[in-house]
């Protein structure tokens, strides 16, 4: 099982058998380990990661289907719930659009899998398909670490994310429910969500900012102007005693990063201090730093 759990990462091969994506409803015979599996003998995972599934986009699938067949197997595992069915791993919305197109039965894939491993395996195949928005991948990770006790590094190495990825992914969580419902419909995303999570009053930022229909950067841009908690106004002013000069690079710096900054110069040498209130406030600033370089 740690075999497979390293590999999920890096895709879906070693549980797919390194299948390629050819059009297989008409060969499933031809090719091993797949099998022609009853539509109605295939049901949905109900710690499916993917939320929504909007009606275009398996109508377009669905006609694909009609005129090509289904160019990949669904991955199952025999049902823990129904005696003969079977549980889909992944490929819920290919299954959704087979049956749209009116298909008897589906290309399948079948492997004993545990909860853990399905819902890992589920998570890989949404985030390489860019397939969940950012509040059903949290929503995802929160899962594995609540229902299955993993750590957030846990977490990182079998779903090939970053530490600071699923840490980031995870504070979605704690907007405010009209934000995270913008987030889960599509309206505001991940970056708009991050740009206003520290703000005094994301929710109002987040209507001006789908209202506006505001990039990331414009979203950036308002929270920077907007009053954080535990972050006093930025207003030009100088400050004990310091020159005219060092106090405007101050604002200048202040302004420009959305933090506190304070300078303390003596002739020439000196030390520059920038004061971040939250997490997602460094986060920022190392993203900027990091471009700047």
């Amino acid at each position: 099982m740690a075999e497979g759990r390293r590999g999920l990462g890096r895709g879906l091969s070693a549980l797919m058998g390194d299948i390629e994506e050819a059009p297989v409803a008409a060969a499933a015979a031809q090719t091993p380990g797949v099998h022609e599996t009853p539509i109605e003998l295939i049901q949905p995972n109900p710690d499916q990661p993917r939320r929504t599934f909007p009606d275009a986009e398996i109508d377009d699938l669905a006609n694909s289907i009609r005129e090509k067949g289904m160019l990949q197997p669904i991955l199952v595992r025999p049902s823990p719930r129904v005696r003969g069915a079977f549980e889909i791993v992944a490929g819920e919305r290919r299954w959704r659009a087979a049956q749209r197109a009116g298909l008897r039965v589906a290309p399948t894939i079948v492997r004993d899998l545990d909860d853990l491993q399905v819902l890992e395996v589920a998570i890989v195949e949404n985030i390489q398909r860019e397939d969940l928005n950012a509040l059903e991948e949290a929503l995802a990770y929160k899962q594995l670490i609540e229902r299955f006790g993993r750590t957030q590094e846990a977490v990182a190495t079998s779903v090939g994310k970053s530490r600071s990825h699923i840490t980031n992914t995870l504070r979605l969580l704690q907007l405010p429910a009209a934000v995270q419902d913008h987030v889960m419909n599509g309206r505001l995303s991940a970056g708009h969500a991050r740009a206003i999570a520290a703000a005094d009053d994301p929710t109002a930022l987040a209507e001006r900012i789908v209202a506006a229909g505001m990039s990331v950067r414009e979203a950036e841009t308002l929270a920077r102007k907007t009053p954080v908690a535990g972050r006093p106004d930025r207003k030009p002013k100088a400050r004990g005693g310091k020159d005219a000069d060092t106090a405007a690079l101050e604002n200048d710096l202040a302004e420009v990063l959305g933090l506190e900054v304070e300078i303390t110069d003596t002739g020439g040498v000196g030390e520059l201090r920038i004061r971040y209130a939250t997490l997602e406030q460094l986060d920022d600033l190392c993203r900027r730093l990091t471009r700047a370089s």
